[in-house]
């Protein structure tokens, strides 16, 4: 049986024994300087095996450039990749309602105690709200990941030959079958933006679909912003909503 979750967690790199950290549900906080920065640093000195020779460290890396796979280094360790995910948007939330004086947005349930924002690396437990609702972890965790991949998609990032190459390495990165299916066929048919939208049943699912496409590509790229743009306004999320998130995730590694 797929386990999404830990699929989920190593495209995150939220599995690989990089060593140290803190779990962000608390009081660490990670070292440097963006999480692009962090990968960018950690490939360019040590290779992928930098980040443990897993999805994290091959697929992962070649397949997204943005704010998540690995890039988060030992803050995530110990997270699975939806309690990640679920995590940062929950984080975004809390700050969009605080600073627009508790607007919750339409059919979002209430959230249990409206704290201040939460301070920079750090992240509000998510499992059991309707961030991470108990008995959809795993079908959270497969639209998270099948968001990140389309996203990664969606500018021609990864072209016919980079895509050839990935399948190529697949058999290298020690997944079952069921694994390797899934992430063939999501690579070779992303979901699209009307896909997302549709398999978003709620306001929190939305604003994680749209977590997971920042964490996936650059969203300061013309190109990714356009899709991250375009992503925003059919799930209609508010464009103070969306500037938090990207502002807590790039909070977490700061």
């Amino acid at each position: 049986m797929l386990d999404v979750q830990k699929l989920l967690g190593q495209f995150l790199g939220t599995q690989s024994p990089l060593g140290g950290g803190q779990s962000p549900f608390g009081q660490g906080r990670p070292q440097g300087g963006s999480l692009q920065d962090t990968v960018g640093n950690l490939i360019r000195t040590h290779g992928s095996s930098a980040l443990s020779g897993g999805l994290a460290g091959g697929l992962a890396s070649q397949l997204f450039r943005g704010k998540g796979v690995g890039k988060m280094g030992g803050t995530a360790l110990k997270l699975g990749g939806a309690a990640l995910v679920a995590g940062l948007a929950y984080k975004a939330y809390q700050n969009y309602q605080a600073s627009q004086g508790a607007t919750a947005l339409p059919g979002a349930a209430p959230l249990p105690a409206l704290p201040a924002p939460s301070t920079a690396g750090e992240l509000p437990e998510p499992a059991g709200t309707a961030f991470l609702p108990g008995g959809q972890e795993s079908d959270r965790a497969r639209l998270m990941l099948s968001a990140m991949i389309a996203a990664a998609k969606a500018d021609g990032y990864i072209d016919a030959g980079e895509q050839e190459a990935i399948f190529g390495r697949i058999d290298d990165l020690g997944l079952d079958a069921e694994a390797k299916g899934f992430v063939i066929d999501e690579m070779r048919r992303p979901m699209s933006i009307d896909d997302l939208v549709e398999a978003a049943k709620t306001p929190e699912a939305a604003i994680e679909v749209y977590t997971a496409s920042v964490l996936a590509i650059d969203p300061d790229h013309p190109a990714e912003r356009a899709y991250l743009d375009m992503l925003a306004a059919r799930l209609q999320l508010p464009a103070a909503l969306t500037a938090e998130v990207r502002r807590s995730a790039d909070a977490l590694a700061a």
